[in-house]
């Protein structure tokens, strides 16, 4: 984890001079960086600066003036340490969950009780942790918590020889089985399946993952967008649920 402590004394420049404005950033840094791919320029929480998104999921503080940047993290120093910058990805990694069709995911639903909440799960279909976890879908369903599969293949899409990995060949075959549920539960409890390709969001759902910094399975995000790596009990994911309810969005998004 990095860390960046800002003092007051970083920000005394910035009152000094002609704010510049987005499109100006993102040409400046460009012509500093032209590999850079920015995707956001928002405006920070910690005043004289815009947070500038890169589509690796991080994020630069850009001073105002144009003259200075912080790479990492923010943190708001109260009664408790408050990561703003991890908040800004919550937002949106909500926007781009937001965007992704229900009809691209493996999802398990409750059935015959009320429905308390959400859980969208970056799976595998050998991480252990996913098989545990999966195992305990019926329970989460149980409790009202419905959940959402999205795929993503530990060892990525391609080896190094360009042909598809295992990871991808046996998600691909869940997601194109004509029962999609039957075929991911069977997978992860060591039966084979039918081998099958077609076309299938396992792919964009890796690449997804990728820009949301998950890197680990199983990856869990809940309705706010907040991200949880690793093995949670159905006990904890209800009650991570119910304290992660989706809130309406505050614009960020400035360019």
């Amino acid at each position: 984890m990095k860390f960046v402590f800002v003092v007051g004394l970083v920000f005394g420049f910035c009152g000094h001079a002609l704010a510049v404005e987005p499109d100006e950033v993102r040409k400046k840094l460009k012509k500093a960086v032209p590999a850079l791919a920015i995707e956001t320029i928002v405006d920070s929480r910690i005043e004289g600066f815009y947070e500038v998104g890169l589509d690796d999921g991080s994020v630069i503080q850009f001073s105002k003036d144009g003259e200075h940047f912080i790479y990492g993290d923010i943190y708001h120093v109260g009664e408790k340490l408050v990561n703003i910058t991890e908040e800004n990805r919550n937002v949106r990694r909500k926007q781009m969950l937001d965007a992704v069709a229900e009809s691209e995911m493996i999802v398990f639903s409750p059935r015959n009780v009320e429905s308390r909440g959400t859980i969208t799960v970056f799976t595998d279909i050998d991480c252990g942790f996913c098989r545990k976890l999966h195992a305990d879908v019926p329970e989460l369903n149980q409790l009202g918590i419905t959940v959402r599969y999205l795929a993503f293949p530990r060892t990525g899409i391609f080896k190094s020889d360009s042909t598809k990995t295992s990871s991808y060949k046996k998600l691909a075959s869940a997601w194109c089985s004509d029962n999609r549920q039957l075929a991911l539960t069977m997978a992860k409890t060591g039966t084979p399946i039918e081998d099958k390709d077609c076309e299938n969001p396992v792919a964009s759902h890796y690449g997804l993952g990728q820009v949301m910094q998950v890197n680990g399975t199983p990856a869990i995000l809940y309705d706010d967008g907040k991200l949880d790596v690793g093995y949670r009990t159905p006990a904890q994911l209800v009650a991570l649920s119910l304290i992660h309810i989706s809130e309406p969005t505050r614009p960020l998004y400035i360019s």
